[in-house]
Parts: C-alpha cells; structure tokens; sequence
C-alpha cells in the first residue's frame, strides 16, 4: 500500500514533467481523491473500478485521480511499476481534456466500446487506447 502523501509526490512529479500547454484550461486543476470508485456497471465478482476521471462542467475542468482506487488495485506494486500506472492514467485523462478542447471524440468512444467489452465479461486488461487522430 502506498501512503497518501506518496501518491500525491508521484502525481506532483507527473504534473511537473507535462509541458504546461497540455495543462491549459484545465481550470480545477488536478484533483487526489481519497475515494475508491467503482463504475456504476461494475459487477458482482468483477469490480470495475475507476482509477481517473475527466469534469468538465460549470465548475471547470479538471482531472480527478483516485487514491484509493489505485491502492485497491495497485497498492502490491513496486513504486516504479505503480508510478507508470499512475502516469498512464494522467495520461488518459488529460488526453480525454485535449480531446475536448479540439472537439474529437476518439478516446469517449474508446472507452465506451471496452465498457461494452466489460459488460460481456471480457478481459479489458489489455485492450490498448486508440492512436490520436
């Protein structure tokens, strides 16, 4: 399990590293939930769990991440091994605002067809993202 603070110093790092034109409009900023959050779908035996999320609404945009998803999921890993998870998912929910910003919708539709894929009770593990249009 990794602590609080420690996931907060991973993010602070991956927000750092991201060149601040990709962070453009993202008026909320970056967001570390404490929640575990499970898909609205998720099945009995085979949780779903939300690891990230895109808002974007009269509040402004930001990118949610939860700490305790990643720990529910995550927290065995080594601190490198959990880090590129964490950063895959930055990467995923900052690609979902850019997407945003430009009007392309390519990566909603992504994950709409893996949580099609869920819901038949496939494995979603390794169904990799779309390449940017």
């Amino acid at each position: 399990m990794k602590t609080y603070h420690e996931v907060q110093s991973m993010l602070e790092k991956i927000i750092d590293d991201t060149p601040a034109e990709l962070l453009r409009e993202l008026s909320g900023g970056v967001i570390l939930s404490e929640n575990v959050r499970l898909h609205p779908k998720s099945q009995v035996g085979r949780p779903l769990l939300i690891m990230g999320e895109y808002h974007n609404d009269l509040t402004g945009r930001c990118i949610v991440i939860y700490y305790g998803s990643f720990n529910a999921a995550y927290g065995y890993l080594d601190n490198d091994r959990f880090y590129e998870k964490l950063r895959h998912t930055f990467a995923h929910e900052l690609r979902h605002h850019l997407e945003m910003l430009s009007g392309i919708r390519s990566l909603n539709k992504y994950d709409d067809q893996k949580l099609e894929m869920y819901e038949r009770g496939m494995d979603i593990a390794e169904f990799h993202e779309p390449p940017i249009e």
